[in-house]
């Protein structure tokens, strides 16, 4: 049988066995997991009326098959953290149709990780030449591969796809036992920060406590939910696109992955955050707060992270998109990469020349960022 007819685009990521998807998806990565993702196509958060309709990309016997691609057809760009909306008003000021066009990705999560689901190089080139040959049958305008892995996107350059550069902020554990020998690998003047925001959350009166995995109750992700949105709704171009019922999916689906950290004041909850566990990973999601409490927001989306990494022995800590003010918090700049394919050669020979000239900007930005770092010039850090 040929390749072409090893092919197949699934209804849905519930049109796929949860055990066959995820013989194929690593388990130290929740978010390619099929709970994590059929628990945003259940909640109705990332379906066809919102604009993500799931249309996995298999490779083989759809119930045992040899590769996935997460694939979603998108009718806007919304959710996706890597803007293309100016390629898109471009192309329909010239006339063209920019959607829908395929987004291969985990709606709503600025979080790298594997989008080509396969056991090995021959079977992710041909996963490639899949979605090659899905938007030529689809009549899409593109193909947008977001937040993959290093190794993927030299996959897709190799195939002639369009690799972007962006940059996020990780903490990596350097040996500092503990959260007291992390500070002392700061410089004086940027650990007396550090500890007087620290301190001044703790004068507030403010309770925090931390739940994982089955400590965390129903009520406790209904709580979260108002968070949740009192973040967004201060944001003018804000929309919540998780529903309620998302997060309670979460709660059933990820055992000790999910973590909870939520402050009180008194018996009232009044904020909260939470991580997912991946590997040697924890990953700062969502965070919101009732009221607005100083400096609550950096202790319990990177502090309490990296307390919480150095007590559970855990390498790393991604804390979200974007956010240059936690560089002076320990987190170091690190590149995310995604890769395009535009059809049109007449969008296509732009959007490249575009992208080589931010590559050199981002590769050019990255060590003057990394000059931004609290540490101490004799630290390891």
């Amino acid at each position: 049988m040929s390749e072409a007819a090893d092919l197949s685009l699934v209804q849905g990521i519930a049109g796929v066995a949860a055990s066959a998807w995820d013989a194929r998806a690593p388990s130290d990565n929740p978010f390619v997991r099929h709970g994590y993702l059929e628990a945003l196509e259940l909640s109705g958060s990332a379906v066809a009326e919102t604009g993500w309709a799931a249309l996995p990309l298999l490779l083989g016997d759809p119930g045992r098959p040899d590769g996935i691609v997460p694939v979603y057809v998108k009718s806007h760009s919304m959710g996706e953290y890597v803007f293309d909306q100016g390629w898109a008003r471009a192309y329909e000021n010239a006339g063209g149709s920019y959607y829908p066009k395929l987004q291969v990705s985990v709606p709503f999560t600025p979080v790298t990780g594997p989008r080509l689901l396969a056991p090995d190089e021959a079977t992710k080139a041909a996963l490639i030449r899949g979605l090659e040959a899905a938007a030529a049958k689809l009549e899409v305008s593109s193909v947008h591969v977001t937040f993959c892995t290093d190794a993927e996107a030299r996959l897709f350059e190799a195939a002639g796809w369009a690799v972007r550069l962006g940059v996020q902020y990780h903490w990596s554990d350097r040996g500092y036992g503990d959260f007291g020998g992390f500070l002392d690998a700061l410089k004086s003047s940027k650990r007396k920060v550090l500890r007087k925001e620290r301190r001044r959350v703790e004068e507030s009166g403010l309770r925090i406590v931390t739940h994982r995995g089955a400590q965390i109750t129903p009520a406790d992700m209904d709580a979260f939910y108002p968070f949740y949105r009192a973040t967004i709704d201060k944001r003018v171009w804000g929309n919540a696109y998780l529903h309620r019922a998302f997060f309670r999916l979460l709660a059933e689906r990820l055992g000790d992955a999910l973590v909870l950290g939520l402050a009180y004041d008194g018996d009232r909850c009044v904020a909260g955050a939470m991580h997912l566990i991946g590997g040697d990973t924890l990953y700062g999601r969502l965070w919101g707060a009732l009221d607005e409490y100083k400096f609550l927001h950096f202790e319990l989306c990177y502090y309490q992270a990296i307390d919480l990494a150095l007590q559970w022995g855990l390498k790393r800590v991604e804390a979200g998109a974007q956010g240059e003010h936690k560089l002076q918090r320990g987190y170091a700049p690190a590149l995310t990469y995604s890769a395009h394919l535009i059809r049109d050669p007449g969008l296509r020979e732009p959007v490249e020349q575009f992208l080589a000239r931010e590559r050199r900007q981002v590769e050019q930005e990255l060590p003057l960022l990394a000059t931004y770092l609290p540490f101490r010039v004799d630290s390891e850090g």
